[in-house]
This record gives C-alpha cells, sequence and structure tokens, in this order.
C-alpha cells in the first residue's frame, strides 16, 4: 500500500491526500510530528528526507518527496488530473512552479507565523508577507474569473497544488480571502464538491493546535 508521511497542518501534504483520495487510491497515513521538531533532527532527515519535510510519499520500492514531484507522479500513474494534451501538460507544470515558488510559499509561511511561531510575528516580516500574499492571490483571482479551473475544462494537479492551504480555517491565518478574492474562494468552494474530498484535519493525523497568536 501506498504511504503518505504527513501531518493535519500541512497543506503541501494534503495536496496528495487530496489527490489520493479523488484517485480512490488506497494509503496508510505515517504522522509525522514536526510541530514537535522531529524533522529538524539529523536522524529523522537521514532516514526519511535531507530536506526536512513532509510530505513524503512511498509506493513500493519508490520514496518521492516535494508536493508538485508526487503530485506529477500520481497524475502519470493513475492517468488522470495530468492534463488533456501536451501544452496543457506544460501549462500545469508552469502552475505548479508558480505555486511553490510563490503562491503556497507566502502565505504557509504567513499561517504559520501566526499559528505555531515559537515567538509573536515581526510586524514587517508580516507585512512583507501579506504584500506578496495580495500579488500572487490577484493573479490567481483574476486567472479564475472566466473559468472555473486553473488549467483546462476539468480539475488538474494544478488545481489541487494550488489549493493545499485553502481549506484550513480562518482563524489560523486571520484574511478575509472571500471578500478580497471572491473568483479564487468560488473556486475552492467547487474542489470542496469534487468526490471523496474531507477536511484536512479529518484525512491526516496529527491534533489540531488552536492558533498561538
Amino acid at each position: 500500500m501506498v504511504r503518505l508521511h504527513c501531518f493535519g497542518q500541512s497543506g503541501n501534504s494534503f495536496k496528495v491526500a487530496f489527490l489520493l483520495r479523488a484517485l480512490e487510491a488506497p494509503f496508510e497515513a505515517v504522522h509525522v510530528d514536526f510541530l514537535a521538531g522531529v524533522t529538524t533532527t539529523p536522524d529523522w532527515r537521514d532516514e526519511n528526507n535531507e530536506m526536512g519535510e513532509a510530505p513524503i510519499l512511498e509506493d513500493g520500492a519508490l520514496r518521492l518527496t516535494q508536493s508538485g514531484a508526487i503530485l506529477t507522479y500520481l497524475a502519470g500513474k493513475h492517468g488522470r488530473f495530468a492534463g488533456a494534451t501536451d501544452s496543457e501538460r506544460l501549462e500545469v507544470l508552469r502552475w505548479l512552479l508558480y505555486d511553490n515558488h510563490k503562491f503556497t510559499s507566502y502565505f504557509a509561511t504567513y499561517r504559520f507565523n501566526k499559528s505555531w511561531g515559537k515567538a509573536a510575528p515581526d510586524p514587517a516580516v508580516s507585512a512583507f508577507l501579506l504584500s506578496r500574499i495580495e500579488s500572487a492571490f490577484t493573479i490567481v483571482d483574476k486567472h479564475l474569473a472566466t473559468r472555473d479551473w486553473i488549467v483546462g475544462d476539468s480539475p488538474t494537479i494544478a488545481d489541487f497544488s494550488l489549493s493545499g492551504y485553502h481549506f484550513y480555517p480562518r482563524e489560523e491565518h486571520g484574511i478575509d480571502i472571500p471578500a478580497r478574492w471572491p473568483h479564487l474562494a468560488a473556486w475552492v468552494e467547487r474542489l470542496k464538491r469534487l468526490p471523496r474530498w474531507a477536511d484536512p484535519y479529518d484525512v491526516m493525523p496529527g491534533t489540531r493546535i488552536p492558533p498561538r497568536w
């Protein structure tokens, strides 16, 4: 059986769990105690992932890290959600790269600092991250103003990737996304209607921890 090393707070892990569920591909969720610092230890990194991150996918002898690589592998293996044509698949890759570099990157960092950082967020850092979130979210909101999905006429792994952190409660990030980016918010609701979607905290292991700040 496929094993997914993950934890409840990880939107990057949920991208993969969401896709596996949509593919109706059984998997075992293996808890990574990220918030306790396990991924910073040399032993964990030597045994699991030198990058010190989740998710990790195990499929037989294959071990993959980085959500974009995992999503691409699963879409190819199952022949679904990769894009219908060569041009669509390149467009999917373009959005995967944009997601990891900007769309998820700034938002996930802002959310982590607000909810589970060891010290109260630095206002200057928060202001910088919010400015980058504003830019990235506005680009995606505009893109979705005239279409239902990121690429093509049906969901692809681009949608699974970009949406990963958007199924968590607003209290964890404090941003009123529907009020500021209505097309983005409507897209998230469409994704929730896909078969076998479920809340990240119901899908992945670990204790739900209230925001600290």
